[in-house]
């Protein structure tokens, strides 16, 4: 009786931890039927989980008043950081995350801030295992103003393909015209703030253009977001548009 009082406050605990973190996860199938997990944090702060293998990508520890601690969760097989700016970029949140066999993998600049890790550029690939295929793609500012903020070749987006599912992770980026050749996206993620990524508008055409079957507006702060949501369903564009707390 003791033993079933003690697992049940430890279930309780565990329960009332989740609660308190109060991440999303969405879940997706892969072509083998196995399962990948997606943890949303926040803003542009993700966890992808398949098969004991974990990614994080862009994980930092503070938005606002809200503070993350990574350290309840699982060691990262793989950290992927799509640029340096403060809120994709954060040296503690690494440092809890990762292991002495996480692999780091980042654009340049904040490969020389962090003084460690893989530099990947614009259109190159590599797998991170035999069934996961990383694709960096640009992502960049193309409006005169804002060229500052994310200029061409220096941040990433990436493509994870994994087991077949192929899931987008735009990073810092306007609708820009590489967006054209991103093929058979299963996930999307798409910035939609101002005055760092897109409008409304650019998330409907980048939408449009890259024909996600789901999207999730992401790192969107303040926007009005759905607007987006109500755009795409007026064009019958057939894609699944997620609104989750991504601000």
């Amino acid at each position: 009786m003791k033993l079933k009082i003690l697992l049940l406050s430890a279930m309780a605990a565990v329960s009332v931890c989740a609660a308190a973190q109060n991440y999303r996860t969405e879940t997706f199938k892969t072509q083998s039927g196995k399962d990948v997990v997606i943890t949303l944090i926040k803003h542009a702060s993700l966890l992808v989980n398949y098969d004991n293998f974990n990614i994080a990508i862009d994980c930092t520890q503070r938005f606002g008043d809200m503070t993350v601690d990574y350290s309840t969760m699982p060691k990262a097989d793989v950290i992927l950081v799509t640029h340096e700016h403060g809120d994709h970029f954060d040296k503690n949140a690494i440092a809890q995350l990762e292991s002495d066999k996480t692999v780091i993998i980042l654009n340049g600049t904040s490969q020389k801030q962090l003084e460690r890790g893989d530099v990947i550029a614009n259109f190159q690939s590599r797998h991170l295992r035999g069934d996961i295929l990383l694709e960096s793609v640009p992502a960049y500012n193309i409006t005169p103003d804002r060229q500052r903020f994310h200029p061409q070749g220096n941040g990433n987006g990436y493509v994870l393909t994994i087991d077949g599912l192929r899931i987008y992770i735009a990073g810092d980026t306007e609708d820009i015209p590489e967006m054209g050749n991103l093929q058979n996206i299963d996930v999307a993620f798409l910035p939609v703030n101002q005055p760092y990524t897109m409008t409304v508008g650019q998330a409907f055409h980048a939408a449009q253009t890259i024909k996600p079957k789901v999207l999730f507006p992401y790192h969107y702060s303040q926007t009005p977001i759905e607007e987006l949501k109500q755009l795409l369903d007026a064009a019958n564009s057939g894609i699944d548009v997620r609104i989750r707390d991504m601000q």
